[in-house]
Formats: structure tokens, C-alpha cells, sequence
């Protein structure tokens, strides 16, 4: 066929057939034949069947890194675990020098200003004082943390011999994340563990993470001893160099962060070259009001729900008709509230057949609601079908929410279990009976009876994640939806024989 030579692919022709699915056909566009040189490599994404190109420099770079890592791997084995910890202390003090950060700070304002200019949000990308505070403090919750290498599981006696089971470092961790400078506390904790790190951030913040690279984390990693490769970062703007890391035959597992459909596509990467995937992109809460709801603590829940828009952010609230009349005012105005304290309107969209409990003057309304690609004049509120309840709203500044009005707190139920991407589910009911029902059938990782944006590894429970997990596309095995530094690890068996005429 043409494009393949003795050595592998060398070029592409446009409208060239690839085969993907075992049954279907994607076909070679003009851009993608026109791009493609020797050396490069092409990924088919057997699910969608994207195309992928990933260019010879992107490989190289990435192919350098994992290796680098991977020695650093094997090398970090022999070290003992106080090297590990003077790295988490001397990070987090670079981080605190006044100094140092001057240079962070200013990377950082050249990105803030770059996005601003595109168009691009920053409500991530500032480097805040209480950012930078909570990522000091992230490093030092690491550095006072057990290392946990070679710590016992189990063990069973024999006549004659013993056996232990013993946690161990699983490898190298691939990690891509979205643009929030704050996240190399949570990659760098794999550290603790004996594990090593290679991973990319965003295009927005580049710039602030290259600073954070240069001037803090690698002068921490050389000061404790710790091989250079341990921790490093994708220098490249490209996504293509996250298609060449996870697809690494070296790399233990891949974590991505960020939105839905980058993640999925990172993930199918990951998956089809056999690399273990753990994925943190769909996200949007349910809150529901149940019928033994306090008016009160309801409205605060929806309002504190709805500060910022992240994975654990209110995304649709379900109200049981018995309360409607009294909770469904309530609620539009505790989400009005929520835009007014981002001094910007709140979107609502209402269920089809819902729509009649909500003033009709918020479907008469236009204001301007701020995308990312600009503002945009809108209705205030627009018909939702209910088969749509799934989508999460990836507002910039204006809180936007769903709203459905059910029967009871079984269809809210059978509504979350349809169509949410199973992550977050809070309940507001004072009835203990009516938690309890919610709690047995409701399917998500995280379950609660307030405000959803207590879903997090470090507010809950005080450990920097790399991530968190829904059940979208099945239950996690043997371990919980938070992702973090000192869960990733594996399971090492060793053998003490004391009978030498021990046999089978």
C-alpha cells in the first residue's frame, strides 16, 4: 500500500484508508497527509477513529523523559527514605523563599496575561498567594507522610517457611493535567511512594510550570540526592507529546486531568497500548431535595456548590414535587446568589415538563454569559429534554445549572443512575430513612448530604490528589475514587524458607 516502506510508514496519502474498530474506515485528511514526514508516527484511536499524528521531535521527547524516569525508577529503590523527604521539605521551602517565587510569580502573570489575551479563562491559571500556600502546604503533607515502600500487607506461616505479601512503587506515572500551576504538589507525592513522574501541563500554564521546573522542583531533587529523572516536566506545548507518553511501553500507569473529551481520547491512547489508565476529566454533582429537606440548608448547599466550576460542581439539582413549590424558588435564588458573588447572571437550563414551576421571566430574559470563546447574549433559561440531563455545563464565570422537577427521591435516583457521569450525589433531607434509601441505590463513589464541593483529596482528607475518579465507565478496582501519591502502588510477594528439605 502506498505510505509504507520496508522500515514502517513513512508517508500518508489524502484520502488514504486506515482501518480501525476491526470493521470501519477512517480516511487520511489533506492536513494530516500534508504534515506527516518520516520518522513520525500516526495513532489510530480505535474508538473514534481519530488520527493522531505525533511528530518525530514529540516522540523523542517524551521517549527521553519516560526513560530518564525509569532509571531514576531503579535508582530511587536503593536510596532510603529520608532523601525523599528532604526533596518534599526543599521544594516547599524554594516555594516559601520570597525570592525564588518573585521568578514563579513572574512566569506566571506572562501566562495570566496571555490567556487574557486569547480570550482564555484564568480562574485556574492564577498563581494566588492561597494557591501557592496550599501547594507548600501539600508538599509538607507528603514530607511528614509514612513512605510505605516494603510496608507488610499480610503474611501466612507454614511448616517450615513463610510468605509475605508487601506494598511496593509501581514504576513510572505518566501524568497530564489541565492548566492549574498547583498540581505538582500532587504529581511530585508519588515520590513518597518509590514511584517517579514525567508529566505535561496545559499550554496556558507552561510557562509558570516550566519556572516551577527550573527554579524549585529540580534544585530540590538534586539537594536531596535524588536522581534528576524522578520528577521531570514535557516541556512542549504540543499535545502530542501526552500521546507519545502514555503510549510509552515503560510507563506503569497514566493518569489524565482536565477536560472530558481530552481525557477520553488520552485514555483510548493509554488503553489500546496496554498502559493502566486513570482517568479524571467528566465530573458535574446532583443535589437532590428530598422530601424531608431543610428549606434553609438546602438554598446554602445549592449556593455553596456553585463557587467555581470544577468536576465536583453542581451540575443538576432534582427537586421531589411534594416540596417543589417551596424548594424550587429557593433554589433559584440560592443559584442566583451563587452569580451574584461572581458579580455575573446565573444560566439556568429546566427540564422539559419542569418549567412551570420557574418564573417565566427568567426564559423572557437575555443576558450576557461569558464562554470561552466570549460573551454571548442568552437566554436566561432554556428548556432542558430530559435525555440531555447528562451534559456538564463548563461555565466560565456564570454559574449554569439544570433543574428537574421529579415524583420522588426514586426517580431522582433512577435519573443519576441514567445520566450522570456517577461521581458526586448529595441528598438534602433531615429523614434518616430517606439518607439511608439514597445511600443503598444511589451508584457513586461519593455520597453526601450538603454541599457537593467537599468531594477532594486534600479538604476531605488532607492527602493532595492526582485525581478523582467516576464510575462512568465502570467501578473501580479495589480502591476508591481519590487518586493519590500514596495510592499507587503494587503488591510484591517474598518467600522465608527455614526447612531446607522443604518440597512439594
Amino acid at each position: 500500500m502506498a505510505g509504507f516502506g520496508s522500515e514502517g510508514l513513512e508517508r500518508l496519502e489524502a484520502g488514504q484508508p486506515i482501518v480501525y474498530g476491526g470493521d470501519r474506515i477512517a480516511r487520511v485528511s489533506e492536513d494530516l497527509a500534508r504534515e506527516f514526514a518520516p520518522g513520525d508516527r500516526l495513532v489510530v484511536v480505535q474508538d473514534t477513529g481519530a488520527l493522531l499524528r505525533i511528530p518525530a521531535a514529540d516522540h523523542a521527547l517524551a521517549d527521553a523523559a519516560v526513560t530518564a524516569a525509569h532509571r531514576a525508577f531503579l535508582d530511587l529503590g536503593r536510596l532510603p527514605d529520608a532523601a525523599v523527604t528532604a526533596f518534599f521539605e526543599g521544594f516547599a521551602r524554594r516555594l516559601d523563599d520570597p525570592a525564588i517565587f518573585a521568578c514563579i510569580a513572574a512566569a506566571n502573570a506572562d501566562d495570566v496575561t496571555a490567556a487574557r489575551e486569547q480570550g482564555r479563562s484564568t480562574t485556574r491559571l492564577v498563581l494566588s498567594d492561597r494557591m501557592r500556600a496550599d501547594m507548600v502546604a501539600g508538599l509538607r503533607t507528603w514530607r511528614d507522610m509514612p513512605a510505605g515502600r516494603d510496608q507488610l500487607i499480610d503474611g501466612v506461616e507454614h511448616p517450615g517457611w513463610r510468605v509475605e505479601r508487601r506494598r511496593a512503587p509501581l514504576g513510572v506515572i505518566g501524568f497530564v493535567f489541565e492548566g492549574r500551576p498547583n498540581v505538582f504538589a500532587d504529581a511530585t507525592g508519588v515520590l513518597r511512594g518509590g514511584n517517579t513522574v514525567v508529566f505535561r501541563i496545559g499550554r496556558d500554564a507552561l510557562g509558570t510550570a516550566m519556572a516551577i521546573h527550573e527554579h524549585a522542583l529540580v534544585p530540590a531533587l538534586a539537594a536531596a540526592g535524588l536522581p534528576q529523572g524522578a520528577a521531570a516536566l514535557l516541556a512542549s506545548p504540543s499535545r502530542a507529546t501526552g500521546y507519545a507518553m502514555f503510549s510509552h511501553p515503560r510507563l506503569a500507569l497514566a493518569v489524565a486531568r482536565g477536560s472530558g473529551p481530552a481525557v477520553a481520547e488520552l485514555g483510548a491512547v493509554a488503553r489500546q497500548a496496554g498502559v493502566p489508565v486513570s482517568l479524571h476529566g467528566t465530573g458535574g454533582a446532583w443535589l437532590v431535595g428530598g422530601v424531608g429537606a431543610d428549606a434553609d440548608r438546602f438554598a446554602a448547599a445549592v449556593t455553596r456548590s456553585l463557587d467555581r466550576k470544577v468536576c465536583n460542581t453542581l451540575n443538576v439539582c432534582c427537586i421531589v414535587k411534594d416540596r417543589a413549590e417551596e424548594l424550587v424558588p429557593r433554589f433559584v435564588a440560592a443559584a442566583e446568589a451563587a452569580g451574584e458573588r461572581r458579580e455575573a447572571p446565573t444560566k439556568l437550563r429546566v427540564a422539559v415538563g419542569s418549567e412551570g414551576y420557574v418564573d417565566p421571566g427568567w426564559f423572557a430574559r437575555t443576558v450576557s454569559v461569558q464562554r470561552s470563546s466570549g460573551p454571548a447574549r442568552e437566554q436566561q433559561a432554556e428548556p432542558l429534554p430530559v435525555g440531555l440531563l447528562g451534559i456538564e455545563w463548563e461555565w466560565e464565570e456564570s454559574p449554569e445549572v439544570s433543574l428537574v422537577v421529579v415524583d420522588d427521591l426514586d426517580a431522582a435516583i433512577a435519573l443519576f443512575n441514567e445520566y450522570s457521569p456517577r461521581l458526586v450525589a448529595s441528598l438534602l433531607s433531615e429523614d434518616p430513612d430517606e439518607q439511608q434509601r439514597f445511600w443503598s441505590a444511589v451508584d457513586a463513589p461519593f455520597v453526601g448530604d450538603g454541599f457537593t464541593r467537599w468531594v477532594d483529596g486534600q479538604f476531605a482528607f488532607d492527602r493532595p490528589e492526582l485525581g478523582l475518579s467516576n464510575w462512568q465507565h465502570g467501578r473501580l478496582f479495589a480502591r476508591g475514587g481519590v487518586l493519590s501519591g500514596d495510592s499507587v502502588y503494587t503488591v510484591r510477594t517474598r518467600a522465608f524458607q527455614t526447612d531446607p528439605d522443604l518440597h512439594r
